[in-house]
C-alpha cells in the first residue's frame, strides 16, 4: 500500500513542529494498519473517511480515502469550517 499526500495536506503538515509531525506519523500508520478506524462520511463526501485525534490540546481531523490499493491523505485541520473546506477542495479536483 502506497500512502499519497494531497497538495492541501502537504501544505498544512509543513507548518507543524517536529513533535507534531511524529504524532501525525503515528496516526497515519494507525490508519494504514486499520483502515476502518475513521468514520465514513455520507452525501457529498461519500467514500471519504475522517479520523479524529488530539495534537496538544486541539482536536484535529484527518480525511483520507482509498484509491485502489493506495491510501490518499486528503486534508488535515481543526474542526472549524473543516467539512466546508473539504467539500470545496474535493469539488475543485
Amino acid at each position: 500500500m502506497k500512502i499519497i499526500q494531497s497538495r492541501s495536506f502537504k501544505r498544512k503538515v509543513k507548518k507543524f513542529g517536529k513533535q507534531d509531525k511524529k504524532t501525525l506519523d503515528k496516526q497515519v500508520l494507525k490508519i494504514a494498519e486499520t483502515p476502518n478506524i475513521g468514520t465514513e462520511k455520507k452525501g457529498d463526501l461519500r467514500g471519504v473517511f475522517v479520523h479524529k485525534f488530539k495534537l496538544k490540546s486541539i482536536e484535529y481531523l484527518l480525511s483520507y480515502r482509498f484509491i485502489r490499493y493506495d491510501l490518499e491523505l486528503i486534508m488535515i485541520g481543526p474542526h472549524e469550517n473543516y467539512y466546508r473546506d473539504l467539500k470545496n477542495y474535493l469539488k475543485t479536483r
